[in-house]
């Protein structure tokens, strides 16, 4: 008797807990969105909380940084959020709209009678990960040999590459693309050696998702869009910025969605949450290993050396 009544209180209670559960909304919480068009796919990312019983969202667009949006609600099952007014004068607000649908959040960007399809799905579960931990490392590997381009190929198919080879450093011209590794990585050390200009503007993204902001701005305070940057969501600590024209040197341990980041020699990132991809990232993939890219369609960098270091 005594076995029946501890059955009965613990499926009681398995119960009352998948009641409880059932009674949550599906869209809260962190998506990683691939939209799909005639002409490709290419990423996105949203977060929804719910704070005082009003929604509040978090959303990166293709470019730029993470917003939070000045319009979002929830119209029955479906989520509905925008970024606000159109860019250009008298065109149509572009608005999204989703529902969940098998554990997946579907939805369609609307602008006027334009319609893209996306799909959303939760990012990886990346449990008690440390960039700071004793990791055993692989193999050291040389993405740039100092004579060519050997092992790189470039975002844009309609651009020209733009990038060249100098004095033992790999370049990109002004109006540059994008150079991407053909070498994955999972976790892994890099080791860049690299110089800017007078005003210049690039990045280092780590699996092609995740932007360290690389930027003229030596003697600046630090902000979530300056030299080394989680772009637009994480301010480095201190900015380690040497001036321009003089040869920097970063090194940075991912692991999981954990960075820690060293700028010519000081911690700038301290085993530092990343909560989602950055604007310019190449997919939203986030559980799987991505390539090194280094843009190269803003403005001049200059990097001399560039190894990776898998860590196993």
């Amino acid at each position: 008797m005594r076995r029946l009544v501890v059955v009965c209180s613990i499926l009681l209670t398995c119960v009352c807990v998948a009641t409880v559960a059932g009674q949550g909304n599906p869209l809260l919480g962190k998506w990683d969105i691939t939209a799909t068009t005639a002409k490709g796919s290419y990423p996105y990312w949203l977060e929804v909380r719910e704070e005082n019983g009003q929604l509040i969202g978090f959303f990166q667009d293709r470019g730029g940084a993470v917003r939070k949006l000045p319009e979002i609600a929830r119209e029955g099952n479906e989520l509905v959020f925008s970024l606000g007014a159109p860019n250009k004068p008298g065109a149509p607000k572009p608005v999204h709209r989703a529902h969940v649908e098998n554990g997946k959040l579907m939805g369609e960007l609307i602008t006027g009678t334009e319609k893209v399809s996306w799909i959303g799905v939760r990012p990886p579960a990346w449990g008690n990960v440390s960039a700071n931990a004793a990791h055993k490392l692989g193999r050291p590997v040389t993405l740039f040999n100092g004579r060519d381009l050997s092992g790189w190929r470039f975002e844009f198919a309609d651009k020209p590459a733009g990038w060249v080879v100098a004095d033992g450093a790999m370049t990109n011209q002004q109006t540059g693309n994008n150079i991407i590794s053909e070498r994955q990585f999972k976790d892994f050390k890099l080791l860049m050696e690299y110089k800017v200009e007078n005003e210049s503007n690039s990045g280092l993204y780590l699996r092609g998702r995740y932007e360290l902001q690389v930027l003229d701005d030596a003697g600046k305070p630090p902000t979530p869009t300056g030299h080394m940057a989680i772009y637009g969501r994480v301010a480095p600590s201190v900015n380690a910025s040497r001036p321009p024209g003089e040869w920097q040197t970063v090194e940075a341990t991912l692991v999981g969605n954990r960075v820690t980041v060293v700028l010519n020699g000081q911690r700038v990132h301290d085993n530092v949450a990343i909560d989602g991809i950055t604007g310019g990232a190449l997919n939203s993939n986030e559980g799987a290993p991505g390539p090194v890219m280094i843009q190269g369609d803003h403005s001049r960098i200059r990097v001399r050396k560039l190894v990776v270091t898998p860590i196993l």
